[in-house]
Parts: structure tokens; C-alpha cells; sequence
């Protein structure tokens, strides 16, 4: 190809780029950067990985504990009109450690994806109490000496009920545990053989697994999606660190030292950094100048907010939550922290609920143990969660009185008769040391405030007719 040649089809290439410029970078189209970038892929922790990012990073450790400490914090009442079943029941409870095993429960599904406790269930029935992939019969039931929380370490299998049509479809009927310990390799199982794994059947394990995809027997970890986030309050820690460490540095200024050597400036700078690391006295010459200098912050309190706001939303928790903020503990205008505790209270009455009634079952059937044996179905009653926070007397008193008078105008206009009031304000076991006032009520409070007035209008008018 000839020098011409060479110009011309240059030229051609020129006119075509200008041509493409011209156009634009265009949305959705291949040269747009947005549509280049990808939400990053999801990252699968494994069991060292969540146990080393619980002890090293004081962040992570509120994100998994904070939630099941509240859960369970304030503890939860037995409303029976038993008093001798209440108390034996309460203090079985307490035997058991029945909060800190409970939270235990929760902080490993938050943790590792997957939370354990093994009830042990003594029965009259030698074949049931011994043969655990069997489920356990409460009518049999000892007692139940214990409970204890273990890690998905030492569960190998999940054996899934996978029938759609079945009532307990997606649920583990059996798990596959294993019972090695460190004084033997081998367990005794029932028949006198010896094992290290053995199934055991669902009715013996509490298991909370709060996230899991269908083609996944185990749970996913709640650090997963939020490594990224984790990654960069790490990084901030670090940076904040390096700024505090060099945060203020001296600057001496003298004509000498481009006559210095590299030894005399080594050992100007360390005995100036020595001798000025206080306010002391500097002695230099008219054409020296000796000053501090600090690092520019501006703008380091946004990005720094954002992380944790970033970070707040990714958990769901308060950023006074997240810090530390005493629990119960709530001053004015903090609706972000009380619609927090209605978020810990929907998961109490949600998840740790049915473990807690089941439990409670159980213990009531015992023989042995926790007072009488009674059929749980033959009496009434019910577990009450105790309030996660509370307010000062005063203000109680006051959201007491105000109740009182509402109800009072309710039962007056004919809006209400007093035995339902008596039933919603004090419940089926009498009067309670808390106020039975909460959002809850708040749910049909309109249409009863419109039939109050109607009433009491209607009643005015007759009046005065």
C-alpha cells in the first residue's frame, strides 16, 4: 500500500472515530460503563472463617450476640392458674438455663447458618429413651436432665422431607450427628454395637436455621452478604488508625541543611522528635522556623457515616443498637430503637416461641420432674414474653390512668362491656405488675374512639332533650 494510500484510509478511520464520538457513549449500549459493572458474587464462609471473624472483629461480634441477648434478656412468665405447675415449671427453667442455652441456639444460626441444643430426655420406655432415631414419646418421659448446645460441626447429615404433599415438607426428620468425643473414638448405640455417627431423630434436637436454600441442606451465615460491608469498617478502622498515629508532625526549617549529612540529619530529626514531643522550649536561629502540621479530616465524619449507616441497614439494627447502647434503655423520640424491639419481639413470638412451648411440653409430661405429670391440653396455659423495655414509674402510672379513663368511657357509652375489659387489660391470671398497654391495642383504637363519641354525643343530646 502506497504513502497515499496510507493518508487516505487514516483519514477514513479519523472520520469514522468522530463519527463514533459523535454518537455517544448511548444507554444500555456495550461502551456504557454501567452496564460493564456486577454486584459482587456471593461469597460462601466456611466454619473457621465465621469462628476467626467472631474473635477477631468486636463489630461482628455485636451483629451475632446483640439480637439474641435481647431476645431472651428479659426473660419470659408461665401463665397458669396452677401456681404449683407455674413454679415448678419456672424454676425447671432455671435448672436448665433456659436463656443462655436458648441464646446460645440463636447466636450459632445467626453465626454459622445452623443452631443446636440436644434434649435429654430420659424415658420409662428403655427402647425409646436408648434408640434416638426414634421420636421421643412424652407420655414415657422421665425427666430431662439437661440441655446442650453443639455447632453444625457435628451434624454430617440432614435427611430432608422433600414430599410437597406432606405436612412437614422442607423440614430434617432425622440428622445424621456425630457423637465421637475426645475419651473414645467410639460411642455404645443401641444392640451393644459401637458407632461414631448415629441418626437422631428431630423430636431430640432444637434446631434454628433461619436462612437456607432449597437445594442446600445447611444454613447460610448472616456474615455472607455482609463481608463486603464488613470488609470496609475494617479498612476504616485501620485508616482512621494510621491518620490518629501521624495526625500531628513537626516541620524544622534551616538554611544548614543542605550542608548535613545523611547521619546528622538521622540524628537531628530523633533528637528533635524526642526533645519536642511536649511543649517545650525551642532555642533556633532568626533564619529557622520550627512548626506543626496536622492531617486535613474534612470529610473523613461522611464517609465514616456512611459505613455505619450502610452497615446499620444491612443488619437491620440501630446504629445505637450496634454500638452499644445500654439495652431496655429508651429517651425521647427513639423510634428507630422501639421499631427495633418490634422487630426482637415479632422473632420472639416467631422463632424462639415454638421451642420454648415444646419445651414446656415436654417438662409438664414428666414424671419425675418439674412438679406433677399433667397433660399439657388439660389445663390452661401460656408463655409471656416479659417487656424488652420499660419506662420510668411515672409514666407508667400515667399510661395506666389514662387506660383506666378510656376504659371508663368505653364501658359509660356502652362500647364495651367491663368483663372485656377486664379480659384485655388483665388477661386470663389476674393483674400483672406491667401495663397491658401497647401498639398493639392501637390497631382498631379509631372505629372504637368514633363509636365512644357517637354514644356519648347521643347521650348528651338526650340529656339535654
Amino acid at each position: 500500500m502506497s504513502v497515499a494510500e496510507d493518508l487516505s484510509q487514516l483519514r477514513l478511520d479519523a472520520k469514522e472515530n468522530r463519527n463514533d464520538f459523535m454518537l455517544g457513549n448511548g444507554k444500555a449500549d456495550s461502551k456504557d460503563n454501567l452496564t460493564r459493572q456486577r454486584p459482587n458474587s456471593a461469597r460462601m464462609l466456611t466454619y473457621n472463617e465465621c469462628k476467626n471473624l467472631y474473635a477477631s472483629n468486636s463489630i461482628v461480634r455485636n451483629i451475632i450476640d446483640i439480637v439474641p441477648e435481647d431476645m431472651t434478656r428479659a426473660g419470659w412468665t408461665l401463665k397458669c392458674e396452677n401456681q404449683e405447675v407455674k413454679d415448678a415449671i419456672e424454676s425447671k427453667w432455671r435448672q436448665l438455663k433456659v436463656k443462655d442455652k436458648f441464646q446460645k441456639l440463636f447466636s450459632d444460626d445467626r453465626l454459622f447458618g445452623d443452631g443446636f441444643l440436644s434434649i435429654g430426655a430420659i424415658s420409662t420406655n428403655k427402647e425409646v429413651g436408648e434408640n434416638f432415631a426414634v421420636a421421643i414419646d412424652p407420655k414415657t418421659l422421665r425427666k430431662i436432665p439437661y440441655l446442650n448446645s453443639f455447632s453444625t460441626q457435628k451434624v454430617d447429615r440432614y435427611y430432608i422431607n422433600e414430599d410437597m404433599f406432606s405436612s412437614n415438607h422442607g423440614e430434617v426428620e432425622q440428622f445424621e450427628i456425630n457423637r465421637q468425643t475426645a475419651v473414645g473414638s467410639e460411642i455404645l448405640s443401641v444392640g451393644g454395637t459401637t458407632v461414631s455417627k448415629e441418626r437422631v431423630h428431630r423430636t431430640r434436637v432444637f434446631h434454628q436455621q433461619s436462612t437456607r436454600f432449597e437445594d442446600e441442606p445447611n444454613g447460610r451465615s448472616l456474615l455472607e452478604p455482609l463481608y463486603d460491608i464488613i470488609t470496609v469498617m475494617d479498612t476504616s478502622l485501620w485508616s482512621v488508625g494510621q491518620i490518629l498515629y501521624d495526625f500531628a508532625f513537626k516541620i524544622f526549617k534551616t538554611p544548614k541543611v543542605s550542608r548535613m549529612t545523611r547521619e546528622e540529619k538521622i540524628e537531628t530529626g530523633m533528637l528533635m522528635d524526642f526533645k519536642f514531643r511536649t511543649e517545650a522550649l525551642a532555642i533556633i536561629a532568626s533564619d529557622e522556623d520550627l512548626k506543626k502540621e496536622s492531617t486535613a479530616t474534612a470529610g473523613m465524619k461522611d464517609l465514616l457515616d456512611y459505613g455505619w449507616d450502610y452497615l446499620a441497614g444491612a443488619v437491620r439494627m440501630p446504629k445505637s443498637v450496634l454500638r452499644g447502647q445500654e439495652a431496655g434503655t429508651l429517651t425521647g423520640a427513639q423510634y428507630d430503637v422501639m421499631n427495633y424491639y418490634a422487630r426482637v419481639s415479632s422473632m420472639q413470638e416467631n422463632k424462639l416461641r415454638p421451642h420454648l412451648e415444646y419445651l414446656t411440653r415436654l417438662l409438664m409430661w414428666c414424671s419425675e420432674d418439674a412438679g406433677p405429670q399433667i397433660d399439657p391440653d388439660s389445663i390452661e396455659w401460656s408463655i409471656e414474653f416479659n417487656p424488652l423495655w420499660s419506662v420510668d414509674s411515672k409514666t407508667d402510672a400515667e399510661i395506666r390512668k389514662l387506660t383506666a379513663e378510656t376504659d371508663k368511657i368505653y364501658i359509660e357509652n356502652g362500647v364495651l362491656d367491663p368483663a372485656d375489659v377486664e379480659e384485655t387489660r388483665f388477661g386470663r391470671f389476674g393483674l400483672e405488675n406491667t401495663s397491658k398497654f401497647n401498639a398493639d391495642s392501637l390497631d382498631n383504637i379509631d372505629d372504637l374512639a368514633k363509636k365512644a363519641l357517637e354514644a356519648y354525643n347521643a347521650d348528651r343530646a338526650d340529656n339535654n332533650g
